[in-house]
């Protein structure tokens, strides 16, 4: 006998399709039809229990046709995914257990299509159900753009399957998958990582697909902290109606819990298919009072100067003796702390010739590494100088009579690890400050003498000396350099160093460029123009200021110097203005953008160049002749030298204002063009050829060098090319894409997957952590990553650097530091065109300006009436 379904189950299956959007709805269909017509088998009565079940399919089995299915096309990897496209349509009411029970599982556990089910309910014949020769002609046909679509959908599936788990049940790897969830959370921001590692654990998932949905009402027992994921709720207050919304990101229901009194106010849904996390109470208490416990405040004349957070058991490392985290304080504190807690003044035969502590352990705490990499923000070189002066001292002799002599001792071996760890992991930066290099001296000398009078720091006599080999080194690298220049090109090509214009290099030359990159004192030049295009060309350090270029422009273009102003107009007739403390002017112009001077109040009669309206000069050829494994080659070999040059710092010089630091960027400004170059060269070249078979064919040549560039790890490039096929002067050729073969259309649909954005780009997040160095990682991504810390969390709070926001900045620069952690050791392929191949990829033509993009595209093909 069947078995029945109660009336309150209808009525929510009926409320679960009324959410169901088209595309999932149309997605169902294929499926059911696919196994209806391929795999009849699967779908059949099934018992259990003395129960029976009709035209039902077991979890397992559905999982393992999916995986038949979509193996063979690359779309579906693994079970896990799987489980997620069938979760994704479960939970949209398109399949649903046959009592309602549960997530999908990939168990022997029953479900069946919603629309099976009805006809069940409703008595309707199961034949009626049955695709037709026309339904199975669509499935075949649809297959691979539905499965495409589902694997798309199916990581935020897997991510609420894992938040629905209980506790107990949630793996390490679900764990961390919610930690880094987290981490994006607007509501969670001001609370620290710890604290979030904590909640992971115990946050929850809840859905409510109708709008008008109550959560509470004003006056009930506060039992629940709520995050909005998904949708807005309205706040009502009796007597005032709805007084506010609330939005993704925000949060409510902590004032009842923080306070142990009623409600406030009742919260609604505003809108159908709203999501929520949610903390339950006791779990609320048990972190937040935990972490108020485990703060310890070091005062200094009645300040704070210095706050620990005891580092959760949860989350501590076995293997390290540190128990408190920094989580803000003055910076002379934190130096202090960190020299006392984290180098080690004990004799020298405890330490090792990096200057670390050597233990069987190892040195697993960050603290020390994520203050190198990040105390230009808070504390510039000249200020670190000053506090290490005071830290070690100087003049200062140890003799066997002196009283304080272990504690002498221990002071200067403590700053000398230091400033070694300080050379070996920032570099050139640091002897950019001709203070650093005073201060150098003078403690290698002291050194010295300490140890040819008492016998003692002889390790750390050895330890300077790298340091000051490293000193040399930089030192004859700018002698070497001295004199050396770079020129912007007129006609918007990239950098290249004076004598170069097209950037092409033949074998053994060109040494310096890659080597060396760009430094503070080179040399470049370049052009500034009036409103009327004529124009002076100049010649200044990297580093100089647009108030110094300002005025040296005016001058030579005969104009007044009140109220003039530096600006970059770009192709597309957008203007920015530069700060006058600004420097790398030159470096940081878009593709084809031009530098103009102007009076602030004529910034409207600035018209651009003629040729900013074609494209950028390069080499006009065939691609075709070209290998396009060659190409991917070259063009890994060019990005990596230029991202070699990008120091970490620049991120944050870049992210936090280059005029706050009076430092260049241009090297990252040169890597961030080429990727905009690339982007653009691929839509650039396709709509320039005006064969349609021919662009069908460069079409498919540039998937292929994508699919190379993503062989190499050359991720920036592949991102690139990727979004340039995905321009939308490309997406409108319907004859284009008609002709293209539908493995290419698949490969694209399996592309842009991977770069999709959503969950803060999670597809390509989870392929970044699996690949060992070197990669080259998409650099715009990082930059985001670390504008949304810096804008989203404050630098000082209460007068201390939230170092917090100090360790998420260095989590970021270390996915940089990483990537070329080793060198790139690519085998090239079987060379052809050497020579020509690095001269293209040098310098290649493309336009900017999305409005002439388009124009090219209604040219190919006009719009259809």
């Amino acid at each position: 006998m069947d078995a029945g379904v109660p009336q309150d189950d209808k009525l929510s299956m009926r409320r679960e399709i009324k959410n169901t959007s088209p595309d999932m709805t149309r997605a169902g269909r294929i499926l059911r039809t696919l196994i209806l017509t391929r795999s009849p088998g699967l779908v059949r009565d099934r018992r259990q229990q003395a129960r029976t079940f009709r035209r039902c399919l077991v979890g397992a089995e559905m999982v393992d046709w999916l995986l038949a299915i979509g193996s063979a096309s690359g779309i579906v990897k693994s079970r896990h995914q799987a489980t997620g496209m069938w979760q994704a349509l479960l939970e949209e009411g398109i399949i649903q257990h046959v009592t309602l029970e549960h997530p999908f599982r990939d168990k022997y556990i029953f479900y069946r299509f919603t629309i099976d089910a009805e006809s069940e309910l409703q008595s309707r014949s199961w034949s009626r159900g049955l695709p037709s020769p026309d339904d199975e002609r669509e499935a075949d046909l649809k297959c691979p753009e539905v499965l495409a679509y589902l694997a798309q959908r199916a990581p935020d599936a897997i991510m609420r399957l894992i938040l629905r788990k209980p506790s107990y049940e949630r793996t390490t790897d679900d764990l961390e998958m919610i930690y880094e969830e987290l981490l994006h959370i607007k509501a969670l921001a001001h609370l620290s990582n710890s604290v979030k590692r904590e909640l992971a654990g115990v946050i929850v998932f809840e859905a409510h697909p109708t709008n008008g949905t109550i959560l509470f009402h004003q006056g009930d027992e506060g039992k629940s902290w709520y995050i909005i994921l998904k949708g807005s709720v309205n706040v009502v207050i009796r007597g005032k109606g709805a007084v506010t919304s609330l939005f993704e990101g925000d949060d409510f229901g902590k004032l009842a819990l923080v306070n142990d009194a009623p409600r406030a106010a009742t919260i609604v849904c505003r809108e159908d298919n709203c999501h929520f996390l949610r903390v339950d109470k006791d779990d609320f208490n048990r972190i937040l009072r935990d972490v108020e416990a485990n703060t310890v405040r070091l005062k200094e004349h009645g300040q704070d100067v210095l706050v620990l957070e005891k580092i959760s058991a949860n989350n501590a490392n076995p293997y390290s003796h540190f128990k408190y985290t920094v989580m803000a304080g003055s910076p002379a504190k934190m130096l202090e702390h960190l020299l006392e807690t984290r180098l080690d003044g004990r004799d020298r035969s405890s330490v090792d010739t990096t200057g670390r502590r050597a233990s069987a352990a190892g040195d697993t705490d960050s603290f020390l590494e994520e203050f190198l990499m990040t105390h230009i923000i808070f504390m510039p070189i000249h200020q670190l100088l000053t506090e290490l002066t005071k830290q070690y001292p100087f003049h200062t002799k140890i003799d066997s009579t002196c009283q304080d002599r272990e504690f002498l001792l221990a002071c200067k071996r403590r700053v000398v690890q230091f400033v070694h760890r300080w050379v070996t992991t920032i570099g050139d930066p640091v002897f950019e400050e001709q203070c650093t290099h005073t201060f150098l001296d003078e403690l290698f000398k002291e050194i010295q003498e300490e140890s040819s009078t008492s016998g003692a720091l002889r390790d750390e006599v050895n330890l300077m000396l790298q340091v000051m080999d490293m000193k040399r080194t930089y030192v004859d690298e700018i002698t070497a350099a001295a004199g050396q220049k770079w020129k912007l090109p007129p006609s918007g090509q990239p950098v290249c160093l004076f004598g170069n214009p097209s950037g092409n290099e033949e074998a053994g030359e060109g040494t310096r460029e890659r080597r060396c990159g760009m430094r503070p004192s080179d040399d470049i030049i370049f052009r500034v123009y009036c409103a009327d295009h004529t124009y002076c060309t100049l010649r200044f350090p990297l580093n100089t200021t647009a108030e110094g270029l300002k005025h040296v422009a005016a001058d030579k273009l005969g104009l007044k110097h009140d109220d003039l102003v530096l600006v970059e107009l770009k192709s597309s007739g957008e203007k920015i203005v530069f700060h006058d403390t600004d420097v790398s002017i030159p470096t940081s112009l878009s593709l084809n953008g031009r530098i103009f001077i102007s009076l602030k109040d004529h910034l409207d009669a600035l018209t651009c160049l003629p040729e900013q309206e074609r494209p950028t000069e390069g080499l006009v050829t065939d691609l075709e002749m070209f290998s396009t494994r060659e190409l991917a080659y070259h063009m890994t070999v060019l990005d990596w030298s230029l991202f070699k040059c990008v120091h970490e710092y620049e991120l944050i010089y870049r992210v936090f204002g280059r005029h706050h630091f009076r430092k260049i960027t241009s090297n990252l400004d040169v890597f961030l063009r080429r990727f905009n170059e690339i982007q653009f060269w691929v839509a650039t070249e396709i709509l320039m050829t005006s064969n349609l078979s021919k662009r069908v064919a460069l079409f498919r040549k540039f998937l292929k060098l994508a699919a190379y560039c993503k062989e190499y790890q050359n991720l920036n490039a592949f991102f690139a090319i990727v979004m340039g096929l995905g321009n939308v002067a490309l997406t409108r050729l319907t004859q284009t894409w008609e002709r293209l073969p539908s493995k290419s259309r698949k490969v694209f649909a399996e592309f842009e997957s991977f770069i999709d954005p959503t969950r803060n780009h999670r597809a390509y997040r989870m392929a970044l952590n699996k690949m060992s160095p070197p990669v080259l990682p998409f650099m715009p991504l990082i930059l985001k990553d670390m504008t949304f810390t810096h804008e989203g969390n404050k630098t000082f709070t209460d007068g201390l650097v939230s170092f917090e926001k100090m360790h998420m900045l260095a989590q970021t620069i270390r996915i940089m530091r990483h990537a070329r952690s080793r060198p790139l050791n690519v085998p090239p392929p079987t060379p052809r065109n050497e020579q020509e191949v690095k001269a293209y990829i040098r310098c290649l033509r493309c336009i900017d300006n999305q409005r002439v993009l388009n124009q090219l595209s209604q040219k190919l093909e006009p719009k259809r009436v």
